[in-house]
C-alpha cells in the first residue's frame, strides 16, 4: 500500500466525495464504498468488505458513518477511522446547516419537493443492486450454512416481521458457534 499520508488523503477525499454526492442513506454509500475501495483501489477484497458491512450494520448509529469507521480503521487504524468519520460527516453537516438557514423556502418549494420525490426511485434501484450483489457474493461461496442463514434471515424479517435485533443476535451466535467449531476441528487435526 502507498505511504500512510497518501492513503489518509485518499480515504478523506473518497469519503468526502461519496458522502457529498450520495442520496438515499447508508446502504447507498456502502455500495459506493465497495466500488471505490474494492473495485477501484483494490485495498480490500470483496469478502472482507462484506464482513465490514456486516459489522457496520450491527453497530448502533448511521450505517454510512459506521461503514466509514470500519473501512478507515481497516486501512489506516485509528487515524484512518477518524479521517473517514470527518470525511463522511462533513458534507451532511454543511448541507444541513445551509438548508436550516433557508428551511421555509425549501419546505414550500414545489420543484425541490418533486426533485426529492423523484430521487426515491433511484435510491430504491441502488439498494436493490446492493442486495443483489451481497446475496450473489454469498451464493457464489457455495457455503450451505451461509445460504441457509441468509434465506432464513430474509424470511424472518420480510415474511414473519421478526425484529432485526433478534435476527442479528441469532446470526451473531451462529457465527460464534461456527468459528468455535472450526477452531476445535483445526486444533484436533
Amino acid at each position: 500500500m502507498q505511504d500512510k499520508k497518501h492513503v489518509l488523503l485518499k480515504i478523506f477525499i473518497s469519503t468526502l466525495y461519496l458522502s457529498a454526492f450520495t442520496f438515499g442513506g447508508g446502504y447507498v454509500i456502502v455500495t459506493l464504498m465497495k466500488k471505490k475501495f474494492v473495485d477501484e483501489y483494490h485495498w480490500i477484497d470483496e469478502d472482507e468488505m462484506l464482513d465490514l458491512v456486516a459489522i457496520a450494520q450491527s453497530a448502533p448509529g448511521a450505517i454510512a458513518v459506521n461503514g466509514a469507521i470500519v473501512v478507515g480503521y481497516k486501512l489506516a487504524g485509528l487515524i484512518g477511522a477518524a479521517v473517514s468519520i470527518v470525511g463522511t460527516i462533513l458534507p451532511p453537516f454543511l448541507i444541513i446547516s445551509v438548508i436550516s438557514l433557508f428551511y421555509t423556502a425549501f419546505r414550500d418549494n414545489l420543484l425541490v419537493s418533486q426533485m426529492l420525490e423523484g430521487m426515491q426511485s433511484g435510491v430504491g434501484a441502488v439498494i436493490a443492486i446492493v442486495v443483489y450483489e451481497m446475496a450473489g457474493g454469498i451464493l457464489h461461496e457455495h457455503n450451505c450454512l451461509s445460504n441457509v442463514i441468509m434465506f432464513a434471515a430474509f424470511t424472518a424479517s420480510c415474511i414473519f416481521q421478526v425484529n432485526v435485533i433478534y435476527i442479528i443476535l441469532i446470526c451473531g451466535a451462529l457465527g460464534i458457534l461456527k468459528i468455535s467449531y472450526q477452531r476445535r476441528r483445526t486444533s484436533a487435526s
